[in-house]
């Protein structure tokens, strides 16, 4: 039987748990399939291992919001935004703050 790519997405985690690249990979696939808490752990955790990777920080906030905790959304917001606007990722930063808008 050929494995899924969730299974195949898990083996690669397993095999290099510092590839942020695999580990958003990974979280994505548990967002299409609907499984919102898993999505969220891996997310929280590619944000651990890598903070300046800012297309996380949007996704993270995008399943907290999917999850009812628009709170914690607004937070991870905020940090998406400052961090965006240290490194002069301007595009990034006004997806992050778009959605900040949008909770009001």
């Amino acid at each position: 039987m050929e494995k899924s790519r969730l299974e195949i997405l898990h083996e690669f985690v397993a095999a290099n748990p510092g590839d942020s690249f695999v580990r958003y990979g990974l979280a994505q696939e548990f967002l299409k399939g609907g499984q919102f808490n898993e999505a969220l752990e891996q997310f929280r955790e590619l944000l651990r291992l890598n903070p300046d990777y800012a297309a996380a920080y949007y996704h993270t906030g995008q399943t907290l919001e999917k999850l009812g905790r628009p709170e914690e959304a607004k937070q991870i917001y905020r940090q998406g935004i400052e961090l965006t606007g240290r490194l002069g990722d301007e595009h990034a930063k006004s997806e992050l703050q778009a959605a900040l808008d949008l909770l009001g």
